[in-house]
């Protein structure tokens, strides 16, 4: 469910990413604005980094405990931040899971690379202990200390949470293209238990998960790691993260990558409509691929008439699920399209996509439910990670909601339809969850253009499903140093995706500072 305001990145069973923008932290609708702010743009423009308030010191000059994760080669830590940073020092801090791995060698080491894999709700430590830390070009990972964090609300950092097991599990089967009044009555109902088991479990720390509140978070990290500029790498929602990062503190900004951009000036409604249109690209671009072979369940033909088939098949599933295995949990139309999409995100996942679908208009569901649960981040247990708990927090505060009700899902319906014949429906609907979020929205579309910050790339791939091609153009225009590195191709983010291009560009930019040349277009190895 929400598949609308997902995005996933690359190196993890899944890290899903939420669409939003800019938000802003309590109290204030522009952070810069504040003059306690430490990346106040008028300090940053004539002086370089400002010094750090009274307030904050503590919180920056405090000293990482650092101890075995009990993971081969990482260190974990906490580090505390305030709950609020219009009151810092008022005893309600967050306490966040930070985790590295120390560069490698040989050669100088070159302080610390965070990095980000998505979200929002994308676990930085399950990333970076799966993937980054171990997975990241080798030269790369000599020279730097692999650093990252879980987010305030995410996983091991005060997670916000919501439903039990078998409530997600029953929130995730509702019915997401309502054909009647009692269907949409039972979609908003569930939106609504989803809101209110968040308020419940999670008061504390709903209002302060802003994606600016983290960014204030990565320069508190920057200074205890004892660096003088942040150097990060961000897939998909770590995108917007760092580009906000960037926008507060330019005069601190180091060498930063944004992998799968986002665009900040476009409005809850656009994203998500823009996202459907992505999702319809990749889809077109797995019919087409497909079609050409013997064991496509979808049969042969165009585009169209693949998507056509498949609509057929999701509505056979809204009248009659078939089994998956669960009896709890048979493969009715919402899993499905969820373990579609789940699927689209990589291209190496095509054939597992193709043995899935086989497998259900056969009358087993059980590899769609597969790729659902991995999505949703549902473990074998009935327990699931709170991703989609910290996704729905971060969105709903970032930026006021797609919908203010089921009447203006209804006068969008067509502009879905017309993006994506396949998913319009469903994503359209998706779209109302934050219509009910019990805390008001902080933050609104902007842009971000970190003025005075050093040059910053940005990658766009242009057949990504989930931040669409054209949001990478617009970032990196936005950013008064940006500088476009597009990839050519299917799938989320492009680096450490098997582009040597890309990861040549990358990596040359992270060693020694050098950015890519100006739109610079990378297309996939052939063989």
């Amino acid at each position: 469910m929400d598949t609308s305001r997902l995005l996933r990145t690359t190196g993890t069973v899944l890290a899903a990413a939420g669409l939003l923008v800019s938000g802003c932290t309590t109290g204030s609708a522009d952070p810069r604005a504040a003059t306690s702010a430490p990346g106040s743009r008028s300090a940053a423009a004539t002086a370089g980094p400002p010094a750090v308030p009274a307030a904050l010191r503590p919180y920056y000059e405090q000293k990482l405990a650092w101890r075995d994760c009990g993971v081969a080669g990482f260190q974990c830590a906490t580090m505390k931040a305030p709950l609020d940073y219009d009151k810092p020092g008022d005893g309600q801090d967050v306490e966040l899971a930070v985790a590295r791995k120390k560069a490698t060698g040989p050669g100088k080491r070159l302080g610390s690379l965070v990095v980000n894999p998505g979200g929002p709700g994308g676990s930085g430590i399950g990333y970076l202990q799966a993937y980054a830390g171990i997975g990241y070009p080798a030269p790369v990972r000599a020279r730097y200390d692999m650093v990252s964090l879980d987010p305030r609300g995410v996983a091991r950092s005060s997670p916000v949470e919501c439903l039990t097991g078998p409530a997600m599990d029953a929130y995730t089967q509702v019915d997401q293209t309502p054909d009647d009044a009692a269907e949409r009555a039972r979609l908003v109902a569930a939106f609504k238990t989803f809101a209110q088991g968040c308020e419940e479990r999670s008061r504390r720390i709903l209002p302060h998960v802003s994606t600016v509140d983290a960014a204030r978070d990565l320069d508190v990290l920057r200074a205890v790691l004892g660096d003088q500029k942040l150097t990060y790498v961000g897939a998909s929602y770590g995108t917007f993260l760092g580009a906000t990062y960037a926008d507060l503190f330019p005069g601190r900004v180091g060498r930063l990558v944004l992998d799968g951009a986002m665009d900040p000036t476009r409005s809850a409604l656009d994203l998500n409509r823009d996202q459907t249109a992505g999702f319809e690209t990749a889809f077109r671009a797995f019919a087409t691929n497909c079609a050409a072979q013997s064991d496509c369940p979808l049969g042969r033909g165009g585009p169209d008439q693949v998507a056509a088939r498949l609509k057929d098949f999701f509505r056979k599933l809204d009248a009659t699920p078939v089994p998956s295995g669960d009896p709890q949990r048979p493969l009715g139309e919402a899993l499905a399209t969820t373990g579609v999409i789940a699927a689209l995100y990589d291209e190496t996942a095509w054939p597992q996509l193709r043995e899935a679908l086989a497998q259900a208009m056969d009358g087993d569901g059980a590899g769609l439910l597969a790729l659902a649960d991995s999505y949703y981040e549902r473990e074998p247990d009935g327990k699931y990670a709170n991703l989609m708990y910290a996704n729905a927090a971060v969105n709903c505060l970032d930026q006021p909601p797609a919908f203010s009700g089921p009447e203006a899902v209804d006068s969008a319906l067509p502009s879905f339809e017309k993006a994506s014949p396949v998913f319009g429906t469903g994503l359209a609907w998706a779209a109302l969850n934050c219509t009910y979020w019990p805390v008001k929205a902080t933050g609104s579309a902007r842009p971000l253009t970190a003025e005075g910050a050093p040059p910053i790339v940005v990658v766009g791939t242009t057949r990504d499903p989930a931040t669409p091609y054209q949001w990478a153009r617009s970032l990196a225009a936005q950013l008064r140093s940006g500088v476009l590195l597009t990839y050519e191709g299917d799938g989320h983010t492009a680096y450490g995706r098997g582009s040597d291009c890309i990861d040549t560009a990358i990596n040359r930019y992270l060693l020694d500072g050098t950015p890519p040349k100006p739109d610079q277009h990378c297309r996939p190895t052939t063989t």
